[in-house]
């Protein structure tokens, strides 16, 4: 077993060394490089984990070389809207250019036409070089547990980009709020999450206000002052949708604790958080004339009246210390490293790793990926991929160049998991029934053999996978072996390896409409499958599902 892991509870077998370098590689990255499994066995496991939880002194230069080709990356969001502005605001430049009042009928000219669809078509190459960066990253990075662990928060936190400002927040999104905070401390993290215009315009937070039965913080002032309470005080009132996801999603969770009332008040906290000109690419701005400045009760806290931000703030304290969010969290972060069903030994040991660092988000992970549980038999190869980590890993296990182009993350989307493209805030599923049904797996099937055939991802041919030459002229048995040992990890079932030799599509094999898969019919006796066949049906084998 690894340095400094704790001895094995009943029932738990620990796993051999290639074996444990195969979990982490597939666990706390996006699976592995051709020969990694066999470099992590030999530097060490632990050392390899220790070194991942320390991503600050890992050296990137594959990643910083392949993000300097997409130079959005290193935009301001103000900047690439000034640039780049949605159709309103290059709207409205233009009616105060030409002194057309607003509400008085305006129309285009063919000119305006004209950049208006330069001005989209910039921008969606522009976003393109957005969601290239976020798979470009998790492919190539060094740091390899930073990329999983920014991928675990912004679906934890997650937010929609057909709900945003502009599409460029999500670049702000990613690259300032989530992945500088992604093994830091969880109320830094949660704080800047609660700041980011990405979470308070898609949970309109930015537009919620003291409704007219509570006094804002200019009107208690004027209350204290002169004893009677301001009149006719108008206002759309208050929005509980972030203060909700607040406590049932992102903190406490669903059993936590909290009631209908909580969630009123965390609301009201809130109240004048908003984003300064959102359309325009504006940041965090508190607003004291609409904050509610009365008294509030949250979680038995009392939050005393005639205050500003520091409500917010407050209650921001109050859940990131609460025993229910490190319980909350703890299981998350439990079901994405070692299983579905976490046990409760390890959440409980996990929870208490929150509550006595203060929420250190890189202490909880080191407990949960060195237990016993994480390397236990029950846990190897026990988690079902998502779209985003099956695309990934095919690119990593084929030592492909990295995309700039979109595609990558289009061919997730056709799976299923569009980046940022969840519409409801509770992201996307975390365990392997919500990801696997007959139409999926036909999908992913059909991944592995487009795979083969070079026509799957940029930049993925598989030829310059690092075992073509040394097999593509071998006898078959032997480049199914090549192939169970260097894309598979070795480990292949008797009926994976059967279909393998036989070079047939199991979909086919099964009865299953050949139309519906990117393979053409065979003669009545097929010739012997190529090294090409035999890659695609790996990539799409039970096993390359699994990490």
């Amino acid at each position: 077993r690894p340095a400094g892991v704790p001895s094995p509870a009943p029932g738990h077998r620990y796993l051999t060394v290639e074996q444990q370098a195969a979990q982490v590689v597939n666990r706390l990255a996006f699976g592995p490089r051709p020969g990694e499994i066999n470099a992590v066995a030999s530097a060490g496991v632990d050392r390899w984990i220790e070194r991942q939880l320390h991503p600050e002194s890992i050296a990137d230069s594959a990643a910083d070389a392949a993000l300097a080709k997409l130079p959005v990356w290193n935009a301001s969001v103000q900047t690439l809207v000034q640039l780049n502005p949605p159709q309103d605001i290059f709207v409205n430049s233009l009616r105060q250019e030409r002194g057309i009042a607003t509400g008085a009928q305006f129309t285009q000219t063919r000119e305006d036409s004209v950049t208006l669809k330069t001005i989209n078509d910039r921008t969606n190459v522009l976003y393109g070089q957005i969601i290239a960066g976020r798979v470009i990253r998790a492919q190539v990075s060094e740091r390899q547990l930073l990329e999983v662990m920014t991928d675990f928060w912004e679906n934890h936190f997650s937010v929609f980009v057909g709900k945003m400002p502009t599409r460029f927040t999500m670049l702000e999104y990613d690259r300032d709020v989530i992945r500088p905070r992604a093994l830091g401390k969880f109320r830094d993290l949660l704080g800047a999450v609660a700041h980011s215009p990405a979470m308070l315009y898609y949970l309109d937070n930015w537009q919620s206000v003291a409704d007219t039965s509570h006094l804002t913080l200019p009107e208690w002032g004027q209350q204290q002052r002169t004893g009677r309470a301001p009149q006719n005080r108008k206002r759309p009132g208050l929005n509980e949708n972030y203060g909700r996801e607040l406590l049932e999603l992102h903190t406490l969770g669903v059993d936590g604790g909290y009631t209908q009332q909580d969630v009123i008040a965390v609301a009201r906290a809130l109240t004048g958080w908003t984003v300064q000109a959102p359309r325009q690419g504006g940041g965090f701005f508190f607003r004291a004339d609409v904050h509610d400045a009365e008294p509030k009760v949250v979680l038995g806290h009392t939050l005393a009246a005639g205050r500003g931000i520091e409500d917010g703030e407050e209650v921001l304290d109050i859940l990131a210390r609460h025993p229910s969010t490190a319980h909350f969290i703890a299981t998350k972060l439990a079901r994405r490293f070692v299983s579905d069903t976490p046990g409760a030994a390890l959440v409980e040991r996990a929870a208490a790793e929150f509550t006595r660092t203060d929420g250190d988000i890189r202490a909880v992970v080191r407990t949960i990926v060195t237990s016993p549980e994480f390397f236990s038999r029950a846990a190897y190869r026990a988690k079902v991929k998502t779209p985003f980590e099956l695309v990934v890993s095919a690119r990593r296990i084929l030592g492909a160049q990295p995309d700039t182009s979109p595609r990558s993350a289009q061919r997730m989307a056709q799976l299923q998991q569009q980046l940022w493209g969840k519409l409801t805030p509770n992201g996307w599923p975390e365990t392997g029934d919500q990801w696997i049904n007959a139409g999926s797996l036909l999908d992913r099937i059909n991944f592995g053999v487009q795979m083969g055939t070079g026509r799957g991802l940029p930049g993925a041919t598989v030829e310059q996978w690092p075992g073509w030459n040394e097999l593509a002229k071998a006898p078959l048995e032997k480049q199914v072996d090549g192939v169970i040992e260097r894309v598979l990890g070795g480990d292949a079932s008797h009926e994976t390896r059967a279909i393998l030799l036989a070079g047939q599509n199991p979909i086919l094999a099964q009865g299953h409409d050949p139309g519906a898969v990117v393979m053409t019919r065979r003669p009545t006796v097929p010739p012997p499958p190529t090294l090409r066949d035999l890659l695609g049906l790996a990539l799409g084998s039970p096993e390359f599902q699994r990490r």
